[in-house]
């Protein structure tokens, strides 16, 4: 049996709450547009730092321990949302998203370590830069929706509660007709082994 896993960092409560209010007002400067998207749920929101997609149940201790030898070289990390935008582009976003600042250099290290550690067991990471960001909603359409240009200006004035990250998850993701059901698989303390 497979199971569909990613690796990443869960917001605390304060931070999902103003995320949740973000999407809340995205969702109002978009109108109409606002259908074109599938929300991410409040309690789905998470930071990802890597997708590993189908990985056969016998091997799913060795990707943990990967990911916690990953996580021992990072100490914890501050972060604090701030602003936000679309991928590809504000004209037509695939994903619309809030972008983070703090500690973001050590974030983009963490990303490469689990990467760095994952490779070996067949999860290379992703061929483009990490680019540190909370997806908050995805285009029902492959090409993207338009008429979101004003939720994305509006999620860019907005900045969010810091918080301490102190912890990865290696996270299941459950498919169903309804949407993403998150269940964490694993909590790994950062930098757990640190002298």
């Amino acid at each position: 049996m497979n199971r569909r896993l990613f690796v990443a960092l869960e917001p605390p409560e304060p931070v999902r709450r103003r995320l949740a209010a973000m999407q809340a007002g995205m969702r109002r400067a978009a109108g109409a547009a606002a259908g074109e998207v599938r929300w991410v749920a409040p309690d789905g929101i998470h930071l990802t730092l890597q997708f590993l997609g189908a990985v056969p149940e016998e091997r799913v201790p060795a990707v943990e321990a990967a990911v916690a030898a990953a996580a021992t070289e990072s100490g914890e990390l501050h972060l604090e949302v701030r602003g936000g935008g679309g991928f590809p582009s504000a004209r037509r976003p695939r994903v619309l998203w809030a972008g983070l600042a703090g500690d973001v250099e050590p974030l983009a290290a963490l990303a490469a370590g689990v990467g760095r550690r994952l490779a070996p067991l067949g999860y290379p990471p992703e061929e483009h830069a990490f680019g540190p960001h909370i997806t908050l909603g995805r285009a029902r359409e492959a090409r993207g929706a338009v008429g979101l240009a004003a939720a994305i200006a509006s999620a860019a004035e907005q900045d969010g509660p810091p918080w301490r990250a102190t912890e990865v998850c290696l996270v299941e993701s459950h498919l169903s007709p309804s949407g993403a059901r998150y269940e964490v698989l694993a909590r790994l303390a950062l930098g757990a082994h640190r002298a």
